[in-house]
């Protein structure tokens, strides 16, 4: 059974005047669910994000198959190694550019841009916008496929005296392969999730010396085949590339930061550099610029200038600025849009949010981007995250469960979640949590119907 929170749980003993009570109610027992064949469409290695990976590789198979009646894959024709090298460039291009900040904003505006007015299904979807890195994961993998390909013809052209094809190309392209490959395999989940500092340098690093060995390999190739550089597609291709891996650093600067600590375990950072965020944008941090960043939700205020983070001690880097309270941090790019931007498909929905989850679901109360209602489940909210933060949500959302887990437990969130659609009459649920509890509870809704989404940790 779900418990009934006394009010002086939530409120601190506070005037119970000014706070509304925070009960929930057992709607009943949770729907059962879905046929097996649905249950089975919703589980978490056929998500989108791993739909749109097959999507990439099947339209690739596609072209492979279209290639292999035209191709002669083992001589170093001229119509054979430009094919090649164009999806190599291709693949590559798209998988860099879709995470780029300004196509993720673009595509985040371009899906909330449909009207609540259309039916559910069409809006449903639209919000799993969000998985679009399964372009980039798609994009990557084929690349480097494509771009072994391209070198088992290099190899057995040169290795048989064939013109066109000269040693330093030879080498360039080999010591590339080897390179993406590496990306790749350091970029596998298990790896990532064990070794994440390690990724970050591996995929920052080792993508920047990538995209160099590019241009080295395109110019060095394209003289071996007598070509002029500026009419190879790649050549235009990795001036793109290269802007948009650029641009990001060039808004790079050192800005003052304001650390609030109302406990040992959150600080609250205030920002006022010139910059005011949308609502569902986040701000990548860092202390050391070229070794790791960190990205948090935006939090601004409706009507004021700049914005806050709340930042949780999850780790190393977290605990240290927690502890150490620094002036200056860096900041780099521009805000980019996040999961929680798709709540402004649908008519009404319910936020689950656990611990810092707080974080990226309050700047949506505070400017009201759809009809909400919050759960909230987090320990001693007052004591860790401050009054004025407790109430500046409960202002928000009077109606908001808060859930301590100190007095009451671990709750349900699969039936809190269920209640609250109930309750609300909502569309969809939004979950803003760790993995293990952002899938247990997208799973728990939508084996049974309800639409949900959250984070998916892709990379």
């Amino acid at each position: 059974m779900l418990r009934t929170l006394p009010n002086e749980v939530l409120a601190g003993r506070r005037d119970e005047k000014r706070e509304r009570p925070f009960t929930t109610h057992q709607i009943g027992t949770l729907p059962p669910q879905q046929p097996l064949l649905r249950r089975i469409w919703k589980h978490r290695y056929l998500m989108h994000y791993h739909r749109l990976i097959a999507l990439v590789v099947i339209v690739n198979l596609a072209l492979l198959g279209n290639g292999l009646g035209q191709w002669n894959w083992w001589t170093a024709e001229a119509m054979n190694l430009t094919a090649i090298s164009n999806m190599v460039i291709t693949n590559i291009g798209i998988a860099i550019l879709i995470r780029q900040q300004y196509v993720i904003n673009w595509l985040f505006k371009l899906a909330t841009s449909i009207p609540t007015s259309w039916p559910l299904r069409v809006r449903a979807l639209a919000g799993k916008v969000y998985h679009f890195g399964g372009i980039h994961v798609g994009g990557a993998m084929m690349g480097t496929l494509w771009f072994g390909a391209f070198v088992g013809s290099l190899v057995y052209s040169w290795a048989n005296g064939l013109a066109g094809i000269s040693l330093a190309t030879m080498i360039v392209t080999a010591v590339l392969l080897l390179l993406l490959v590496a990306i790749i395999a350091l970029s596998m989940p298990q790896f990532r999730a064990k070794y994440h500092d390690q990724f970050e340098l591996m995929h920052r690093f080792g993508g920047w010396a990538s995209l160099l060995l590019f241009w080295v390999q395109t110019i060095l190739f394209t003289h071996d085949q007598g070509g002029t550089v500026w009419t190879s597609p790649g050549f235009w291709v990795l001036l793109v590339v290269t802007f948009s891996v650029a641009l990001p650093w060039l808004r790079l600067k050192k800005v003052a930061v304001r650390l609030e600590r109302p406990s040992s375990h959150v600080v609250l950072a205030h920002f006022d550099y010139g910059v005011t965020p949308f609502a569902g944008s986040s701000t990548a941090i860092s202390r050391s610029p070229l070794t790791e960043w960190h990205a948090f939700a935006n939090v601004p205020a409706p009507g004021e200038d700049g914005f806050r983070l709340t930042i949780s001690r999850a780790g190393d880097w977290t605990g240290e600025l927690i502890d150490e309270l620094p002036s200056h941090v860096w900041v780099k790019g521009v805000p980019t849009a996040g999961v929680g931007n798709i709540d402004q498909l649908f008519k009404r929905v319910v936020w689950i949010a656990t611990g810092s989850g707080i974080g990226p679901t309050l700047p949506h109360l505070l400017a009201h981007t759809a009809p909400a209602r919050l759960v909230w489940s987090t320990r001693t909210p007052r004591e860790t995250y401050g009054d004025a933060l407790v109430d500046e949500i409960l202002a928000a959302e009077p109606n908001a469960l808060i859930w301590d887990t100190n007095e009451n437990g671990r709750p349900d969130l699969v039936q809190l979640a269920y209640n609250a659609v109930q309750e609300f009459d909502a569309e969809a649920v939004i979950v803003i949590s760790n993995k293990k509890l952002t899938w247990q509870v997208v799973y728990g809704m939508e084996s049974r119907g309800i639409p949900a989404y959250g984070a998916i940790w892709d990379s």
